[in-house]
C-alpha cells in the first residue's frame, strides 16, 4: 500500500502475461460492494486506434484544465505528465452499471451513489493487486466523460468510473510524483482523525494516545522511504 504509485511516464512495452492480468482482474472483481450488487465491468483497450482517440480526448481536456490554474501552479501543471495512455500496453475502463442489481438494492435505498462508490472499491483492489504483481497503474480522469462513453460505446445507464493505464514499468518513484513536484504534501493523518464528531479533537486518554501513535507511525513511514516498515 505504501509503495503504490499513480504511474504516468515509466511504462515499458513488455506484454502482461495472461495469468498476471487474470489475477489483477480477479482482485478487482472480488472487491466489496454494497448490497453485493457488483456493478462493475472492465473494458480492456489494446487497440492503438482506440488509445489514440482517448489520448486526443485527454489532450483537449488537459489544455482546458491548465487554464483553470493560475500563476506558478499553471506552469507546474503544464509540465506534469498525467497519463500513459499510449505507452502502457493495456488501458482499462472500469464502469458502473446502475441498473444491474435492479431498482431497489440493499444499502442503496437512501444513498443512491453507493453503486458508484462500490465500483471505486474495485479500482482500489485492482491498483493494489497490480502493485503486488510488479505492475504500474495510472488513473486518468481528465476527460469529457460523455465523449469517452461514445468512443467506448458505453450504454446510457452505465457510468465510466475510472480509466486506468496498466503495464510493467522501468521503476517506481519513492514518493508520489505530485508530492515530489511540490504540488501538494502528504497531509498529517493526526489532523484528520476526529472523535465523536467532525473536527473534534482528542478528549480522553485513548484518543490522545491514538493520535500520538498515528503521528509516530506516519513519521516512521516517511523516514523509511515509504516502504512501510513501521510495525516495530
Amino acid at each position: 500500500m505504501f509503495t503504490r504509485r499513480d504511474v504516468r511516464g515509466q511504462f515499458t512495452p513488455d506484454p502482461i502475461p495472461e495469468d498476471v492480468l487474470s489475477r489483477v482482474l480477479m482482485a478487482a472483481h472480488y472487491a466489496p460492494s454494497v448490497g453485493f450488487m457488483q456493478p462493475w465491468s472492465f473494458i480492456l483497450v489494446r487497440s492503438g486506434e482506440t488509445k489514440r482517440k482517448v489520448h486526443d480526448l485527454f489532450d483537449e481536456a488537459h489544455r482546458e484544465a491548465a487554464d483553470m490554474f493560475e500563476g506558478e501552479r499553471r506552469d507546474i501543471y503544464r509540465n506534469l505528465k498525467l497519463e500513459g495512455i499510449l505507452e502502457s500496453p493495456i488501458n482499462i475502463c472500469i464502469t458502473c452499471d446502475r441498473d444491474r442489481a435492479g431498482p431497489v438494492v440493499i444499502g442503496r435505498t437512501h444513498i443512491k451513489t453507493m453503486d458508484v462508490y462500490s465500483s471505486v472499491c474495485a479500482v482500489q483492489n485492482m491498483w493494489l493487486a497490480a502493485r503486488a504483481e510488479g505492475l504500474g497503474l495510472g488513473w486518468v480522469s481528465i476527460f469529457n466523460q460523455k465523449r469517452l462513453k461514445q468512443i467506448l460505446e458505453i450504454p446510457k445507464r452505465v457510468v465510466p468510473v475510472a480509466y486506468v493505464c496498466l503495464g510493467y514499468v522501468s521503476h517506481f518513484f519513492d514518493k508520489p510524483e505530485l508530492q515530489s513536484a511540490g504540488w501538494r504534501p502528504r497531509l498529517p493523518l493526526g489532523d484528520l482523525v476526529n472523535f465523536e464528531g467532525f473536527d473534534k479533537g482528542a478528549d480522553d486518554a485513548f484518543a490522545a494516545g491514538l493520535l500520538e501513535r498515528v503521528r509516530e507511525d506516519q513519521k516512521k513511514i516517511e523516514d523509511d522511504g515509504y516502504r512501510g516498515d513501521f510495525a516495530t
